[in-house]
């Protein structure tokens, strides 16, 4: 099943979502002076440790335009659910979206519900999400940009040469330091190979698969707030994008693609989350809906 397929069938009107320097000194008194390196180094490793987060996504992303969502995931099991309103696209684009055992769930105001036979949620798979850019399968609903995990996208910026702090802001109630870098495949595949641990090299291994996902065209700006227990709270991802195109009997060209600009802020960490699928009473297989698509 391709993800253009899926697209046809499933949502109405036709069409898919598709430096170290010394840093600021810490708000408490006592606290040790660090560069921004180390900072950001510590928010890392303390992302890997994230095992369920509650996040809000804001931005835009190649392809829709202006979105805001908001989720859940956990990493073990697996599972996430977003509830996610593309806003540029002149109608109502509310969806929600769940993975849970491998299998993608759909509602929304986007779904064509004549296709629905009277049901209020469509499944798919196999489906994942917030793994590495190869095993992702959202098939076309999610923007590539988000189908990945928040918690180890967070992490790129460990690659930049040029981290600096920006200064002290508060997020959301909490004061955080904020700093700002730039990466790119090649700084991450340096950072890679320089790795001095077994940690350090997965870490960059993963940043550099993420950034593949997003795919940036040259330079990728992130920004990052970092609070006082060495946590990321927030982080924003810019830059220029790349596209595949292809046309009838012709090779496939690489294009400019359109801006992406996503801040991802981390609401709640480390909280019980439960996932659960929808009722199965309530969920129209898609596959039925693409045979017949695809017989016709």
């Amino acid at each position: 099943m391709t993800s253009a397929t899926f697209a046809v069938v499933l949502l109405a009107g036709g069409t898919s979502a598709c430096g170290e320097g010394p840093a600021s000194n810490s708000p408490n008194q006592g606290s040790p002076r660090v560069t921004p390196a180390t900072a950001v180094a510590k928010a890392a490793t303390n992302s890997e440790r994230i095992t369920s987060l509650h996040y809000r996504v804001t931005g835009t992303v190649p392809d829709m335009g202006r979105l805001e969502a908001e989720a859940s995931m956990n990493t073990e099991p697996l599972t996430m659910s977003m509830k996610m309103n593309a806003t540029d696209q002149g109608r109502d684009r509310q969806l929600e979206v769940r993975f849970v055992d491998e299998v993608m769930y759909v509602s929304g105001s986007a779904i064509d519900f004549e296709k629905l036979d009277g049901k209020s949620w469509f499944s798919a798979d196999p489906a994942v999400w917030g793994r590495s850019a190869g095993d992702n399968q959202s098939y076309g609903i999610l923007p590539r940009q988000i189908e990945g995990n928040p918690a180890v996208q967070s992490t790129i910026l460990t690659a930049s040469k040029d981290v600096r702090s920006i200064g002290m802001e508060t997020i959301d109630g909490t004061r955080t330091t904020h700093y700002r870098g730039t990466v790119t495949s090649n700084g991450i595949g340096a950072a890679r190979d320089a790795a001095a641990s077994e940690a350090a090299r997965e870490r960059q291994i993963n940043s550099l698969d993420q950034f593949t996902a997003l795919r940036i065209e040259g330079t990728l700006t992130i920004d990052l707030w970092i609070g006082d227990d060495n946590h990321t709270r927030q982080f924003r991802m810019r830059g220029d994008t790349y596209a595949a195109r292809s046309g009838e009997g012709k090779p496939l060209e690489i294009v400019d693609g359109e801006p992406l600009d996503l801040t991802f802020t981390f609401l709640d960490v480390n909280q019980p989350t439960t996932i659960k699928a929808p009722p199965s009473a309530d969920t129209a297989d898609l596959g039925a809906q693409v045979d017949e698509t695809q017989a016709g």
